[in-house]
């Protein structure tokens, strides 16, 4: 978890770590979805150039699939790329990259079929129409072969996945070879080229495990980290706290560390305020989707239908007004009924499981309320613990729901995140293409040599787990090309092997030269440890950032408050302390999970007016503004200035209504 409870028996951190220096062809940070995706697909192109994957945890669990899913968010299907775009581009306001999302629709159920290959179970619909679910359904044959899933929704399909992320991380790193593999290894800091402007040239980070720093040299390198979680303080308190939606060890650091290094972000103001079942922040769309829910008030009214809301959705017009609602807005309506008085607001799980049992005998009856947990089990497990700590009996009691602290990603109903190259088709308008030595290298950033994918790509949401996938295979592709064209490169880096190892164990050195001074370690006048300062960072968020303390809504003056608290903070990190190696990966995480909350303070302070209702509101520009502000925003953070720039980049728009 994000916060303490710190584990007991950590081993203790030493002045002078062993250090390991490589050189690769091509490195991969991280270990989820999308960086299991390029481990799958680099060894098919790269020859014998040389990969390395670090990740700061074990493949078979890490990143936001970790616990599992009960569903593929993305699969195309029967569906077409273009109408996948105008999905997309709906649900995010008008405001996307559809070169991207049309690239991505291209490819992405060929990673699906991968999965079900290696074994995924996904669920069936058999001749009568009915759903088979896991082993059952593969009497219905393959996708591939053209067995129908079980569709939750036009993109959405029904899998058994507890299993998911094993079955993944199984065979990239059979494609990789364990040997090209180092776990447990926090990669903190990427690190330009000493000789040619702008080029990345390597990455520094730490073990978790032992008193190890990592100095590697590469060529190219495809940072996916995942996106930002506790950068706001989250609902749960006491014993929950911690408690989040997306996997906790997600710090900002695929924003922070291509940031640092002078990568252009987009739509960092952008974020994800997921509704969830309260407390157990347990997923609601297939309570939504599979089993027809509905959403009530507190007065047990269907407020979604209500005049009120018809009129509250035409305000945001065409969005408001379209088929289907953009998350946003449905976040919006949410909020609206309980600032009005009428909350709390409850899932109707109740008439849905007896509407859906109506036509059923009791075996089917007794499934179907199996289906109600196992989507739970597959993926939050805490919801179901909840439930039955609370007696609560779905197809008895109502649940209530409950918009979650806020999140930044990319790959799920959010789009902050880097500003990437496009591919290269004479469709893609230059505008969106970034070139090298007039190459155009998709997925890359505007640094040169320095690929993303899933949450790391910006203005481009809805890839979730399938899309990451396929977005780390692509960009594998145009690594494996970039290493061929640039062979001759010879990575040189700015900084000594003493200088790196001087800054990764900073907070060590810190703590073992002052540690003495008082007789309670973590009380001391010359340095701060990672908790004080992960509370101090949530509650300038909280108060001042659009956090759950305001409903989202945040004003000019507060985030000049906000800013000038993350400025003492980022002052204040250089006196971090870490006794051991659990809370010096505490006290880097933090240090890159300040950096991403200021650039995402930073574009809703440039951002004047309200672009996404429901997960943020601006109090001195409370409407859409179309007329001025229908285009993205960018930054860049140059690492030598110190300094920051924000400035707006045009949308163009490709695919028609």
């Amino acid at each position: 978890m994000a916060l303490p409870n710190k584990p007991t028996g950590e081993l203790k951190a030493v002045r002078d770590p062993e250090v390991e220096e490589r050189e690769v062809d091509i490195l991969i940070v991280g270990g989820g979805m999308a960086a299991c995706g390029t481990a799958f697909e680099v060894k098919k192109w790269a020859g014998d150039q040389k990969v390395l994957l670090c990740d700061k945890a074990a493949m078979e669990r890490s990143g936001a699939v970790a616990q599992g899913l009960s569903a593929i968010n993305t699969y195309i299907g029967d569906n077409t790329p273009d109408d996948y775009v105008r999905m997309v581009r709906n649900d995010l306001m008008g405001i996307v990259r559809e070169d991207l999302i049309f690239d991505l629709g291209c490819h992405v159920d060929d990673s699906v079929h991968l999965f079900e290959e290696w074994g995924l179970p996904v669920w069936k619909k058999d001749e009568a129409g009915k759903n088979l679910d896991g082993k059952k359904g593969q009497k219905m044959g393959t996708l591939k072969s053209g067995a129908q899933p079980v569709r939750t929704g036009k993109w959405q399909i029904m899998i058994n996945g507890e299993s998911y992320k094993r079955i993944v991380a199984e065979a990239a790193k059979k494609a990789l070879g364990e040997e090209n593999i180092i776990e447990r290894c926090f990669i903190v800091e990427l690190l330009l080229d000493a000789n040619e402007e702008n080029r990345i040239a390597g990455a520094v980070g730490f073990s978790v495990r032992e008193n190890k720093v990592y100095i590697i040299k590469c060529n190219t390198m495809m940072v996916a980290c995942g996106g930002a979680v506790n950068i706001y303080q989250p609902r749960s308190v006491g014993e929950g706290k911690g408690r989040a939606w997306y996997p906790v060890w997600n710090a900002g650091s695929t924003y922070t560390m291509c940031m640092k290094v002078g990568a252009e972000l987009s739509m960092m103001e952008n974020r994800f305020t997921p509704a969830r079942f309260k407390d157990g922040y347990g997923p609601v769309g297939a309570w939504f989707l599979l089993f027809k829910a509905k959403a009530l008030n507190g007065l047990g009214e269907s407020y979604v239908a209500s005049d009120a809301a018809k009129a509250e959705l035409e305000r945001y017009a065409p969005y408001g007004t379209a088929a289907i609602t953009p998350t946003c807005l449905r976040n919006h309506l949410m909020l609206f009924e309980m600032k009005e008085g009428r909350g709390p607001i409850l899932m109707d799980t109740v008439s849905a499981l007896a509407t859906l049992g109506a036509t059923m005998d009791k075996k089917e009856l007794k499934h179907l309320e199996s289906e109600a947990w196992e989507d739970f089990l597959d993926m939050t497990c805490g919801q179901a613990n909840l439930w039955c700590a609370q007696n609560c009996e779905p197809e008895k009691k109502n649940s209530e729901i409950m918009p979650t602290e806020p999140y930044l990603l990319g790959s799920h109903s959010g789009c902050c995140g880097l500003w990437t190259s496009g591919p290269d088709f004479d469709w893609v308008p230059d505008a969106y293409k970034i070139k090298y030595k007039d190459k155009v290298y998709n997925r890359m950033t505007t640094v040169n040599g320095l690929f993303t994918a899933g949450d790391g790509v910006g203005c481009s949401g809805h890839k979730f787990s399938s899309g990451s996938h396929a977005e780390g295979r692509m960009a594998a592709k145009a690594m494996v090309r970039f290493v061929r064209d640039n062979a001759d490169f010879k990575p040189t880096l700015k900084q000594s092997k003493d200088e790196l190892v001087d800054l990764i164990y900073k907070p060590v050195r810190t703590y073992l030269d002052n540690v003495e001074y008082t007789t309670a370690e973590d009380i001391n006048p010359n340095y701060i440890k990672p908790e004080g300062m992960m509370y101090r960072l949530m509650k300038a968020t909280h108060e001042y950032g659009a956090g759950t303390a305001t409903f989202y809504m945040t004003s000019s003056k507060c985030l000049e408050v906000v800013m000038d608290l993350l400025q003492t903070m980022r002052e204040d990190c250089e006196k971090m302390a870490a006794g051991d190696l659990h809370e010096l990966m505490r006290a880097w995480e933090i240090e890159h999970r300040i950096w991403t909350v200021e650039a995402h303070l930073r574009h809703i302070q440039f951002r004047k007016e309200t672009r996404y209702p429901g997960f943020y509101y601006q109090s001195d520009f409370p409407k859409q503004d179309d007329e001025n502000w229908f285009c993205f925003v960018n930054s860049k953070y140059d690492p030598n200035a110190k300094s920051w720039d924000v400035m707006k980049k045009d949308y163009i728009k490709i695919i028609p209504d």
